[in-house]
């Protein structure tokens, strides 16, 4: 039997939000996977997306099965105005009440919690929306952090490309994880970033910082993971007291000194195992950890996975190497 998939579009639509789950169920559908994908609006009008590209729909509501597989409900940047729009709304919860599991991408996490269907649930939404998410939805568990969350039949992912990685999780759900890696290989994509995987690159985040002492001291880290970095020898190399280092940084990253760390660890480690073939305890070692095991423990805690699980899943698309 074919897998009813349906994505619910309107106006000023993310068009990213809706072409790349899209593609990944149409891709797997060449694979052996059978997903009858409809994309719809309220009124089976063609919808003009938020990057102004027009975007034809196969019908509306009445056009689709009764019992549906799956349901895609994409963002718009403006959610407030998406939220206003009360016949798409109200689609949304009709439309979550004929499937048996429902998925967001982006701010469509808004339309689902106007909804009502994010109540007493955990969600995921773009970073820079998670603190409106919460602000606007209290009854809502929101995590800030994490590519997508999955809570029981619901799945919210972060911003825009996030839809692809949730898209995958779904097709892996479905058909096991050798039909989802090659759609993920096909689609020359990472099979799959692991649902627990940070939004953000902590060493990235020394970019913007506002303070000279913090992007000194976060240097520091990112030039030499390995070294030792306890707060209170950080803070001396900077120049502070560590009780002000702290300062600067729960102030301005939302982590501890040590927080940071190990973040910074984690993201060299993720680098050392896509890029070489040195054991797990090799790894460790060059990317500051103790040993494997805490190396393993900091990957689940970030990643939701071992390292020897990451480094199988980002070789499974890589391919072969180039001679």
């Amino acid at each position: 039997m074919r897998h009813p998939v349906t994505i619910l579009v309107f106006d000023e639509v993310q068009l990213l939000d809706v072409t790349g789950p899209a593609e990944v169920f149409t891709t797997a559908n060449g694979h052996g996977a059978r997903y009858d994908v409809r994309v719809v609006s309220v009124d089976g009008a063609d919808v003009r997306t938020s990057s102004g590209v027009r975007l034809g729909v196969d019908g509306d509501l009445a056009d689709l099965p009764q019992r549906l597989g799956t349901v895609v409900v994409p963002g718009r940047s403006d959610w407030r105005a998406a939220v206003r729009d009360e016949p798409v709304v109200a689609a949304v919860a009709r439309l979550a009440a004929r499937t048996r599991r429902v998925a967001s991408v982006c701010a469509g996490a808004f339309l689902l919690a106007e909804a009502g269907l994010l109540d007493g649930r955990r969600a995921a939404t773009h970073w820079k929306l998670a603190a409106d998410l919460a602000l606007a939805y209290p009854a809502v568990r929101v995590e800030s952090d994490p590519v997508f969350v999955r809570d029981g039949a619901l799945i919210t992912s972060a911003g825009v490309s996030a839809g692809i990685d949730l898209a995958l999780a779904i097709v892996e759900e479905d058909h096991g994880p050798d039909l989802a890696r090659e759609v993920a290989r096909d689609l020359v994509v990472f099979m799959a970033r692991p649902a627990g995987q940070s939004q953000f690159s902590a060493r990235l985040t020394r970019r913007t910082a506002p303070h000279a002492v913090l992007r000194s001291a976060m240097d520091d880290v990112s030039a030499n993971p390995a070294a030792d970095h306890a707060t209170e020898r950080l803070a001396d190399r900077v120049g502070v007291s560590p009780r002000h280092l702290t300062r600067l940084f729960r102030s301005h990253t939302g982590l501890s000194p040590g927080q940071y760390v190990e973040s910074v660890r984690v993201e060299a480690a993720q680098a050392l195992l896509e890029g070489g073939d040195d054991p797990v305890e090799t790894v460790a070692a060059t990317a500051g950890f103790g040993s494997g095991e805490t190396m393993r423990r900091a990957f689940h805690q970030h990643l939701g996975v071992s390292p020897t699980t990451y480094r199988a899943r980002f070789r499974s698309t890589a391919g072969a190497p180039t001679p």
